[in-house]
């Protein structure tokens, strides 16, 4: 299911549309337009120390430099709308035909029963996007609904996370040596400092992820395991809200379409 749903929940990030509709609110840069799109659930009095906490991830000081900023510039109301606008016309524009096919509107009954069926308790970002009322037209309902999966696994990708005792920034370093690419040149941590992200990568050293050829020790790679797993873990209570027939059926409609944004974006 993550390999299904993953490619729709991705249209805010891969999809000009979806900057192109919230910069035009007046916001300066695209990190404008993902920190308002994203924190927008929230509404504009959530501090950007929460922000921080919840997206986990963020360097120091990054939340900061937009939140509470793109709240001056445009509303959380207005955010909403924009990013939702411009993501249905990305996926429109992406789909083609298929946007107008009956298995857009099934899949999206089926992956929001999903969505809106896991318990919220300990899932910060995935309960306040339940707050926001359910598009009716099938594109929009089918990525309202990829998006609130998304962010359930990503709330239980943090709590992974913390048990494994791994940082924000660790996190991506992480990630980046698992798929032997060296730290300084993954694109969520390369702009940081030399001296910050080396000291990281060498906190992690000092607790025996990182070896001293720079690349993750067999406690490292077994450490992203573990990750991994309790976060495929923590993702499935959604659908245990579904039959198997309807599973089924909603793994059929989905084949086709999250083929079309796989082809489409860089994963």
């Amino acid at each position: 299911m993550y390999d299904l749903v993953e490619p729709i929940g991705l249209v805010p990030y891969f999809a000009d549309e979806s900057d192109e509709a919230l910069m035009a609110l007046g916001l300066r840069n695209p990190w404008d337009a993902y920190f308002a799109g994203r924190a927008a659930p929230f509404g504009r009095s959530v501090p950007a120390e929460v922000v921080h906490a919840v997206f986990y991830n963020f360097a120091p000081g990054e939340v900061a430099r937009h939140i509470p900023r793109v709240w001056e510039l445009t509303t959380p109301e207005a955010a909403l709308a924009a990013r939702e606008r411009g993501c249905v016309a990305g996926m429109r524009r992406i789909l083609g035909e298929l946007a107008d096919d009956p298995r857009v509107g099934r899949a999206a009954d089926g992956l929001l029963k999903a969505a809106t069926s896991a318990p919220a308790g300990g899932r910060p970002l995935y309960a306040a996007l339940r707050t926001v009322p359910v598009p009716d037209e099938p594109v929009a309902r089918l990525w309202h609904a990829a998006t609130l999966l998304r962010e359930h696994r990503g709330d239980g990708h943090t709590v992974a996370l913390l048990a494994e005792g791994i940082g924000g920034t660790e996190a991506h370093v992480l990630h980046a040596l698992s798929i032997d690419l060296p730290a300084e040149k993954f694109g969520r941590v390369w702009h940081l400092p030399a001296a910050q992200l080396a000291a990281v990568i060498d906190g992690m050293r000092a607790r025996g992820l990182v070896g001293s050829d720079g690349w993750l020790t067999s406690d490292g790679r077994a450490a992203k395991e573990r990750v991994e797993s309790l976060t495929d873990q923590l993702a499935e209570a959604p659908y245990a809200a579904l039959a198997p027939a309807e599973l089924e059926g909603l793994i059929t409609d989905l084949e086709p379409i999250s083929a079309k944004f796989r082809a489409t974006f860089p994963m």
